[in-house]
């Protein structure tokens, strides 16, 4: 089988030639790994043997120079920094109080949405993989840092239409960021990607009501979008949410990730039993304690234990608990657990 029909197969509920792979790495980690192995980043891929290819767009809009001690600016006019992504240095909506203030805040355009080379990239693989595309959306960041995450969650329940119209607004923004980048490559695409991390270690940062309200509609339109072009729906959500996962199954989501089973309510077996059936599930070997701290031999019996309770019957895909395998991980570790879901599908 291809990598494409294997995934394809496992969306299916069917059981592929052998388990799907899925590989997220920071670019730091990307690094230290090819330069370690002697490969570049697409013989990296190979030798893991994901079964995944994604299309990013980039966004061009208006670029004034950044404030002092600030190292980037996201679409929607926020300035961060710190580690990696980093954090807001403010909230330009703290003091929001009417419509109009949501109205007229400088909204970014889907014009200034770079989709060139995305479809001679997708065009380059030919077919062998599961492409992943559309814009991440991460809604749910963007709003707390336009309000700040204490105001998002005043504004929910002090103005209700207010928090209704600013989540309408920014995802507008990303439903016409996804709508160009499928025009120009959606025909060479399997999966629409989108990124919210709706929990924490220990539950859900908004219940299934407030979810349901705000959040909800949100989803069912990345679905319906996704949906209409003729692709999977995969939302990438950390920490324990698991009450929320009905909900999101009623939203038309066909698959999570990466599912984080030392969080709240996220034990495979469990998410396995009550949701197999509905999603595809993808992810669920512990990158947060075994894959860093643990040894080659720990980590593959881990992933061993992991498939034996995700794999049967098909709607699993094999991965990291998390999509970005951190620089501090060991190489040898992920060699194993990639090595370790090979040799479980080679099993009698």
């Amino acid at each position: 089988m291809t990598s494409r029909e294997r995934v394809l197969d496992a969306f299916a509920h069917r059981e592929p030639d052998r388990v799907p792979c899925w590989c997220g790495a920071s670019p730091l980690f990307l690094q230290k790994a090819t330069s370690e192995l002697g490969l570049d980043e697409e013989g990296l891929l190979r030798r893991l043997g994901d079964d995944f290819r994604r299309l990013s767009a980039t966004y061009r809009g208006p670029s004034p120079p950044l404030s002092p001690g600030a190292t980037s600016r996201g679409p929607f006019g926020v300035e961060r920094a710190g580690v990696g992504g980093g954090q807001a240095l403010s909230h330009p909506l703290a003091a929001l109080s009417s419509a109009r203030e949501i109205l007229d805040y400088p909204w970014p355009s889907a014009d200034d949405v770079d989709v060139s080379g995305l479809r001679a990239r997708a065009a380059a693989w030919g077919g062998e993989f599961a492409v992943l595309g559309g814009d991440w959306s991460p809604f749910w960041h963007d709003a707390i840092d336009l309000v700040g995450m204490e105001g998002l969650y005043f504004l929910m329940y002090d103005e209700p239409e207010l928090a209704s119209l600013l989540f309408e607004r920014i995802c507008d923004f990303y439903i016409a960021s996804s709508e160009r980048i499928f025009e120009e490559a959606g025909d060479l695409m399997d999966i629409f990607f989108v990124g919210n991390d709706f929990g924490s270690t220990t539950g859900p940062l908004v219940g299934p009501e407030l979810f349901a309200r705000f959040l909800s509609p949100c989803l069912r339109r990345f679905a319906a979008l996704g949906h209409a072009r003729g692709l999977k729906v995969m939302l990438h959500c950390c920490g324990g949410f698991r009450p929320l996962i009905p909900l999101m199954i009623e939203d038309g989501i066909d698959a999570l990730h990466a599912l984080q089973p030392n969080c709240a309510g996220m034990e495979p077996r469990s998410l396995k039993r009550d949701f197999g059936a509905s999603l595809l599930l993808n992810g669920c070997i512990d990158s947060q304690r075994t894959l860093i701290e643990g040894s080659p031999d720990s980590v593959r019996e881990d992933t061993l234990r992991t498939l034996a309770i995700m794999a049967p019957g098909g709607g699993y895909v094999a991965g990291a608990s998390h999509d970005y395998i951190l620089p501090e991980t060991p190489l040898e570790n992920v060699l194993a657990m990639f090595d370790a879901i090979r040799k479980f599908s080679d099993a009698p």
